[in-house]
């Protein structure tokens, strides 16, 4: 982190299993890796004080930055939306990998962050390090997009390249499967839902709106078939699971309109051409028409990158 004259200290380590660990003058990182991989208590770190409640220490102890990395749930988003509010009210800023908080709440948390004069800032959330969320922030500041159109499952993306070369569904699944690319159960991908999610995200980011799921129109790729698939092919089209957000007024209750869905591209259409696992974004905006931005959309290292990313950003408006 020389590069960006940043320091970090981790202070304070938060698991399901161990509860909340702090230590003010900061945690030897490479012990608190060692303990797990021998699957020993963390709490046998030097020194630490213990919660086993993660809320309790949390509220207990503070710090400069959340970054907050539980697992997605698009039910309530628990517990990171505890979590994230938590942080926010105390006046830290949180980096989030996690879809749930984001997709169910992003208004809400946002102005919560605005309201404590700190930053909440997700990029993970939406194809994990690819920068499509700093691009909306940052990059396309003064722009106006008018609408949003992208690949945001890889496992789907997977499946769908590989049919489009002749392959059957059930078999490209398994093989999907085998590579870590899809859950054992796969509903969450394949039938729209974790697309559906991103997309509830793009419309808070990009657009400034909170969608509710049952506000978007969800079909996913199980009734896609290798006769749909060679179809396509034939002429010249490629079938890609799409969500897409469209502005359709500034007023009204409904002023989007967002759908996760198959589509049957051109190959003159960039998204037509993005294979495997990989991720992409399209923005038509005012002033450069069409921007695409295409990238892995998943991966330990990918999501790493874009807390990192986050990270420096918070710590750069710090300094400032």
């Amino acid at each position: 982190m020389q590069h960006y004259d940043l320091d970090v200290k981790v202070i304070s380590v938060a698991t399901s299993r161990h509860g909340f660990l702090y230590r003010e003058e900061g945690l030897n990182l490479p012990a608190l890796l060692e303990l797990a991989t021998q699957k020993r208590p963390l709490t046998e770190h030097p020194g630490v004080r213990h919660w086993a409640n993660v809320l309790e220490g949390l509220q207990a102890t503070g710090g400069d930055v959340l970054a907050e990395a539980t697992w997605t749930n698009l039910r309530d988003a628990e517990p990171a939306m505890s979590h994230i509010r938590a942080a926010l009210s105390q006046g830290i800023h949180v980096i989030t990998a996690n879809k749930g908080p984001m997709a169910l709440a992003a208004n809400e948390l946002l102005l919560l962050a605005q309201e404590h004069n700190v930053q909440l800032r997700m990029e993970s959330t939406v194809m994990a390090g690819t920068p499509v969320l700093s691009t909306v922030r940052e990059g396309l500041a003064g722009a106006r997009v008018r609408a949003v159109r992208g690949i945001l499952n890889g496992t789907t993306n997977y499946i769908l390249s590989a049919m489009a070369a002749g392959r059957g569904y059930a078999e490209v699944l398994k093989e999907a499967q085998e590579k870590g690319y899809a859950e054992a159960d796969p509903t969450a991908d394949v039938e729209g839902y974790d697309a559906l999610a991103k997309a509830l995200i793009l419309a808070a980011v990009v657009f400034g709106h909170t969608l509710k799921p049952d506000q978007v129109k969800r079909e996913g790729i199980t009734g896609v078939t290798k006769e749909q698939m060679q179809r396509a092919v034939d002429e010249g089209k490629r079938i890609k699971l799409i969500a897409s957000i469209q502005a359709v007024s500034d007023i009204g209750s409904a002023p989007l309109e967002a759908r996760v869905e198959p589509v049957a591209l051109p190959l003159s259409d960039p998204l037509a051409h993005v294979e495997g696992a990989m991720n992409a974004l399209t923005f038509e905006t005012d002033t450069l028409s069409q921007v695409t931005i295409i990238g892995p959309g998943a991966g330990r290292l990918e999501t790493g990158q874009g807390l990192l990313a986050d990270l420096i950003a918070v710590a750069g408006a710090l300094n400032r």
